[in-house]
């Protein structure tokens, strides 16, 4: 039945096979004993595609109940105190994935030492049941109304140019001056336009920007930010010491971008093991407090 729900699931027997790290003739065997014993044609199936028949779609309803009460059963039998077990998959973005995640994590699994963690970075939007995972930590992006989603914290976002830009053009003193300056654009946040707010107006200040360079990556734009490339703006936790230690300017403080939100997401289930749980927990407590972050302004 769990190969059966995985082929469903992810489109196609070999693709069911990548994700049970087996061969796609023991995923078509397991399929062919599963419809022997119903006595019935679960799929049909082309060069091209895999399509549910009636019986088909009446089996992966029942089975993705039957799994999800032996989900249950397996987290519940024998383990003191529901103690997480398995393997959770966590995607989540390479900045925070590689820097502010790593040491609450690790604390994650000092405290519960049968639980194993498959840590996957990647900038781009989730798909769990392709990519196979359980959770996703997501930032700035817009909440997908078919998962759960979970608002954990917000990240401070900063207008920052080198000391050597800046001595090219003239001053910036108020948010239009910043058109006249080269930018670097994170492009999964803005491209051709950024909007700052001073907190008092009830409209942004929406500033035009002529990118040099358009990038996916945070520390991409940190790192050629500091070369004097362009303006840009990023979350405020990475170019602190920069700011500090003088080699970054701090632009128009009184005028900031909009914080980031910090969402977990994860797909909709009957039941949600204990590993995921615990994560969830985990994460909602330590994410305000981490450095960079805070919490969101409904909770203030």
């Amino acid at each position: 039945m769990r190969t059966f729900v995985r082929i469903v699931e992810t489109g196609s027997l070999s693709a069911a096979a990548r994700q049970l790290s087996t061969t796609q003739a023991t995923v078509s065997r397991r399929l062919q004993s599963l419809e022997t014993l119903l006595g019935a044609r679960l799929l049909l199936r082309t060069t091209h595609a895999t399509k549910l028949t009636d019986d088909g779609e009446r089996c992966y309803q029942h089975a993705r109940r039957v799994i999800d009460s032996w989900l249950a059963l397996e987290d519940e039998v024998g383990q003191a105190e529901d103690e997480p077990v398995g393997v959770l998959r966590v995607r989540a973005p390479h900045a925070f994935g590689q820097d502010q995640l790593l040491k609450p994590l690790t604390e994650f699994l000092q405290q519960y030492p049968q639980l194993s963690v498959e840590w996957m970075l990647n900038d781009k939007s989730v798909d769990f049941l392709s990519d196979y995972i359980d959770c996703a930590i997501r930032v700035g992006a817009e909440v997908d109304p078919a998962t759960v989603s979970v608002l954990l914290a917000e990240v401070p976002r900063s207008v920052v140019a080198s000391p050597e830009l800046l001595a090219r053009f003239a001053p910036v003193s108020v948010p239009e001056d910043l058109q006249t300056l080269p930018w670097i654009a994170i492009n999964t946040f803005y491209q051709h336009h950024v909007e700052l707010f001073d907190g008092e107006s009830t409209a942004p200040a929406r500033v035009a920007i002529p990118p040099r360079l358009s990038t996916d990556s945070l520390h991409v734009a940190r790192n050629t930010a500091l070369t004097g490339l362009g303006v840009a703006v990023v979350s405020s936790w990475t170019v602190q010491e920069d700011i500090r230690e003088g080699r970054l300017v701090h632009l128009l403080p009184e005028w900031q971008p909009a914080a980031l939100p910090v969402h977990l997401v994860y797909p909709w289930s009957r039941y949600y093991p204990a590993r995921l749980r615990r994560f969830l927990e985990m994460m909602k407590q330590v994410m305000p407090g981490i450095a960079g972050m805070r919490k969101p302004e409904s909770e203030k």
